[in-house]
């Protein structure tokens, strides 16, 4: 079970950061991304953090977020800076493993980030 918190309002040029934390699971062991839909849009790929500990991002978003894991509570974060009110979306968090047959994806509950002054 994956417990998403750190959404609210910022303002333009703002930061936040999101978590997501695990219990019953080990991210150790799973692929870990955040994904966010804004309005009337689909649920798209921000960025992921393998099991490995590579890393991956959107291009809106490359050197202004950051996804990084703490083992130690379980939890993986995502840092947001220099936000732009395109930024505004619910954001999930994602683990995801290849159980040799196909990926299987848990879900967070998602957490909205609204920019706007």
């Amino acid at each position: 079970q994956l417990q998403a918190s750190g959404g609210g309002l910022v303002q333009p040029g703002g930061s936040l950061r999101l978590s997501c934390e695990a219990s019953g699971m080990t991210y150790t062991r799973y692929n870990t991304a955040w994904y966010r839909q804004a309005p009337g849009k689909q649920r798209d790929l921000v960025a992921s953090f393998t099991y490995e500990g590579d890393t991956n991002y959107e291009d809106s978003v490359k050197g202004r977020f950051t996804i990084s894991r703490d083992n130690a509570k379980n939890t993986v974060f995502l840092q947001m800076h220099s936000m732009t009110p395109e930024d505004t979306a619910v954001y999930y968090c994602d683990a995801y493993t290849f159980d040799g047959r196909d990926w299987r994806h848990y879900w967070g509950q998602g957490t909205l980030v609204t920019v706007s002054s």
